[in-house]
């Protein structure tokens, strides 16, 4: 019978992955994005370490949202003072505030019975910017043609 291999800190090795998110629908990024920073990618996961890797994701403000999404769904914020509730739409966002938007959407994404203090962690290596720019070019992130993996995954403008 073999034993579960349970990794230490030492045996962590961490990669750096740069995805291009131009087209490409929001959901199955952040769904592809959220399996990377949880390490579920790799076949030492553990489900109790911080095993991801850091994700550079480029172009958040071109970011395709699939049907009429961008119209009809709305997020609803609140100060608890009266009468100060708040809506945007997914169309505002992505135009207004696109890292926010693909951040949240990772978020969300990662699962909710995993410890807040991890969880955390492991959303401090996701890295959004709404150009082509980045500033993590020192460590050589590996380029992961995400809209090329599957055919659902660009939409066709």
């Amino acid at each position: 019978m073999a034993a579960t291999k349970s990794l230490k800190k030492s045996e962590l090795e961490t990669k750096w992955y740069l995805i291009d998110a131009t087209d490409c629908t929001l959901g199955r990024l952040a769904a592809y994005t959220a399996n990377i920073l949880r390490g579920k990618n790799k076949p030492t996961w553990t489900p109790n370490m911080d095993c991801g890797d850091h994700v550079i994701i480029i172009n958040a403000n071109k970011v395709a949202l699939s049907g009429k999404k961008a119209d009809k769904v709305k997020f609803f914020w609140h100060s608890l003072w009266t009468g100060s509730i708040k809506e945007r739409t997914l169309g505002q966002m992505r135009e207004e505030k696109p890292v926010k938007l693909v951040e949240n959407a990772v978020k969300r994404m990662m699962g909710r019975r995993t410890a807040v203090a991890l969880a955390n962690k492991r959303l401090n290596k996701l890295h959004v910017y709404a150009g082509a720019e980045h500033k993590h070019t020192a460590q050589q992130p590996i380029v992961i043609d995400f809209a090329s993996l599957n055919r659902k995954n660009k939409r066709g403008q």
